[in-house]
């Protein structure tokens, strides 16, 4: 037929990678009818989440992953098995319509959260004695209930004190709406920025830890670039941020980087070269590395002095086969990120999860650098470690041989 053009061997075989390789399983959808009781020591947490998701007419859902018109908040308490009864970094999902506490995740209350007053009353109910907030932002092919049983999980396993909210934006939870879900992000990028901006603003929070995954952590990377843009400055209440797998163009990274200015709060970033997930999104991004899926080690003396650190995992062995999920399912790394969220230096005396895994830093600072990625970080010289700072802490905006530093 004229016109018509038949698509490429290798781009019809994109899909069936990505659902081969997708490290963000949906689960069931209806999990959402509360139950009575819990087990007698079952452990809870207690969340508020936010979201951009268009709501459903299926109480047992909530939420669809098509996009609403409004943000829109609930008090969500999930109960998690007795510690006896499952591993840490597992999600235990109903197996039924009626979950059984003993052995797997249920929803014991949902609400909505009709008024600031209600907000400020759940905050005050579950800040700590530091007034902490933890802020998770989900990656691609999440459902609602993907993202609040994951987080749920998070909490739990890391045994952060801090009061957990939950920004879930509109992703379908396919693996087909790669597309989809990253518009997505964009569209509620402004969102995010006023979650964060209203958690900053409020007397009963003094510290905000944001933990975002995958897609995610590009829409926070964004969100952030576009608060430091628009009020000149991050809170200084952002104290850390950790991307975990974040799935961003490395070139990419380096401009939000810069453009979040020089009061910036500490970043720690997960990264695995082993990470099967990034590699496809690689290949469907034009072969430009993700931030998350590159060897980033000899830039670590350069990162470390502009307050970021990088965690390598890619010598651990994760239960998931894709590697994208190491952040929440594999023991040792939960617990180093328990670490994390608690503000604790990741680097110390004693032989630590991050001594043995690799605290190394990110090639953060695009094309130029990657000329010099397989360097040793002792051999690169003076003069291009110069460069690699000023690129990534001022735009400089001088002309210097015809050219204007980006």
């Amino acid at each position: 037929m004229a016109g018509l053009r038949v698509p490429s061997r290798r781009f019809l075989l994109v899909p069936a990678i990505v659902c081969l390789l997708t490290g963000c399983a949906t689960q069931a959808e209806h999990v959402f009818q509360p139950l009575a009781l819990a087990a007698s020591d079952a452990s809870q947490v207690d969340m508020l989440v936010a979201t951009t998701r268009k709501p459903s007419g299926n109480p047992g859902q909530l939420y669809t992953g098509d996009r609403g018109t409004a943000i829109s908040l609930n008090r969500i308490v999930v109960s998690i098995p007795p510690d006896r009864n499952r591993t840490i970094g597992k999600v235990q999902w109903p197996l039924l319509n009626k979950p059984n506490p003993e052995k797997e995740f249920a929803v014991l209350n949902v609400g909505k959260v009709a008024s600031e007053q209600q907000v400020l009353e759940w905050v005050r109910k579950n800040r700590n004695g530091k007034r902490q907030v933890l802020i998770f932002v989900h990656g691609f092919n999440n459902t609602y209930a993907d993202a609040v049983f994951r987080f749920a999980q998070i909490v739990h396993d890391t045994g952060t004190d801090a009061a957990p909210i939950l920004f879930t934006w509109p992703s379908r939870g396919d693996v087909f709406d790669y597309l989809y879900d990253k518009d997505s992000t964009n569209y509620s990028r402004r969102a995010l920025e006023d979650l964060i901006l209203q958690a900053t603003k409020s007397p009963d929070v003094a510290d905000v830890t944001i933990l975002a995954h995958s897609m995610g952590a590009w829409l926070t990377a964004e969100a952030l670039r576009d608060i430091a843009m628009r009020n000149k400055t991050i809170p200084a209440k952002v104290r850390n941020v950790v991307l975990a797998s974040p799935d961003i163009d490395i070139d990419v990274f380096r401009r939000q980087f810069i453009e979040m200015g020089s009061s910036r709060p500490h970043f720690t970033i997960f990264t695995s070269t082993n990470d099967k997930a990034l590699q496809v999104s690689r290949l469907l991004s034009g072969g430009v590395g993700r931030v998350g899926g590159t060897d980033l080690k000899p830039y670590a003396p350069v990162l470390e002095e502009l307050g970021v650190s990088v965690v390598d995992t890619s010598a651990i062995m994760s239960s998931d086969p894709v590697g994208h999920n190491a952040f929440a399912d594999t023991p040792g790394i939960v617990r180093l990120l328990g670490r994390r969220l608690a503000g604790q230096s990741l680097a110390g005396g004693e032989v630590s999860f991050a001594d043995r895994f690799g605290v190394t830093a990110a090639n953060f600072a695009g094309t130029a650098a990657r000329l010099a990625v397989a360097a040793p970080a002792s051999v690169i010289s003076s003069k291009a470690r110069d460069i690699l700072k000023r690129e990534l802490s001022s735009d400089g905006g001088q002309i210097v041989d015809g050219q204007i530093s980006y």
